[in-house]
């Protein structure tokens, strides 16, 4: 059986209280005392439980990472897989880990469990009130995938327009010059990165723009789809057409197949994010690469930067690669 404050105290020869103070409060502890104490602890084995440490140091060694994305699950393709780097890093720090989305949180804000997190990792669209709400509580707050204007919190986010370009410079050497982009309404800082790129690369390259060549839609297959309709029903219709992620470009790829259209010879589609999706489309689908991974690691190193009082970086950009498949 595991040792006992009360083994400790018989051993030592001191009151339980005499123990506990030496654990909670060494300093008004003898030194002959205290020393009596680790002592006997040593010999039995004995260490505070975990409660009673966190007591004493005023820490809970818990940390949170959350979705913050509209219904979202845990689930979530491109959150699950920072979600798996981000419980890798902790399982080697000495820390505890919750998993949950900002709407099950927020439901659950009167629960203990909600009070006893140092930091909080924040994926997509957190909402202003809700990081004024852990600062206000003095919780070390790091952002993933997202900014926040008027806020002073470290931001881990994936070179957005260094991918963009990467894969209109990709379509460019294919030789198209009629691209478009279609841009689905899901977190305004990355449909705002993104799309923001396009027309500024674009542009920059001499290559065709303008309105009828930036399209919006709801972030779903079906909805991707029509919108790829439209536009791949005009005379001047675009020759490849860049998906804001993989789920719109899979869209894309519907609608070219209901039009009759070859992909890639009448038509070139690229994706974001290089999703599962990528390899069940057929033809496979080139994408972006967005390395989840380390966004992950980066903001669980950040989180730890904080609490230990250390100072990190405030924007930390991870570059991006461009897959290459059959699509483009």
């Amino acid at each position: 059986m595991d040792a006992t404050i009360y083994d400790v105290s018989r051993l030592a020869g001191v009151s339980t209280a005499t123990v506990s103070r030496t654990f909670s409060n060494p300093g008004r502890v003898r030194d002959a005392t205290r020393r009596k104490v680790f002592e006997a602890a040593e010999i039995l084995h004995y260490s505070p439980n975990a409660i009673a440490r966190a007591m004493v140091r005023q820490r809970t060694d818990k940390i949170a990472f959350l979705i913050c994305k509209k219904d979202a699950t845990i689930l979530d393709e491109f959150y699950a897989r920072i979600c798996e780097s981000i419980m890798r890093r902790t399982i080697q720090s000495d820390r505890q880990l919750v998993i949950s989305t900002a709407a099950d949180w927020a439901q659950a804000a009167g629960t203990a469990q909600n009070k006893q997190v140092e930091g909080v990792i924040l994926g997509g669209s957190a909402q202003a009130d809700m990081v004024s709400e852990f600062q206000s509580k003095h919780i070390a707050v790091v952002l993933v995938n997202n900014r926040m204007p008027g806020f002073d919190l470290p931001c881990v986010l994936s070179d957005e327009y260094g991918g963009v370009r990467l894969a209109v410079e990709h379509l460019l050497q294919r030789g198209h010059r009629s691209i478009a982009m279609i841009a689905g309404r899901f977190s305004p800082y990355i449909v705002g990165e993104r799309y923001n790129a396009f027309l500024h690369i674009m542009e920059e390259s001499g290559a065709k723009t303008g309105a009828p060549q930036v399209a919006m839609c709801d972030p779903t297959v079906e909805s991707a789809a029509q919108t790829a309709m439209d536009l791949l029903s005009r005379k001047d219709r675009p020759t490849a057409i860049l998906g804001a992620n993989d789920v719109v470009a899979a869209g894309v790829l519907k609608a070219a197949q209901r039009l009759g259209l070859k992909i890639p010879g009448d038509l070139a589609v690229v994706g974001f994010d290089d999703s599962t999706i990528c390899g069940v489309v057929e033809p496979e689908l080139t994408s972006v690469h967005i390395d989840c991974r380390r966004i992950g690691e980066v903001g669980v190193d950040h989180l730890h930067a904080l609490l230990n009082g250390e100072e990190c970086p405030p924007i930390t950009v991870v570059p991006a690669k461009l897959q290459i498949r059959r699509s483009s």
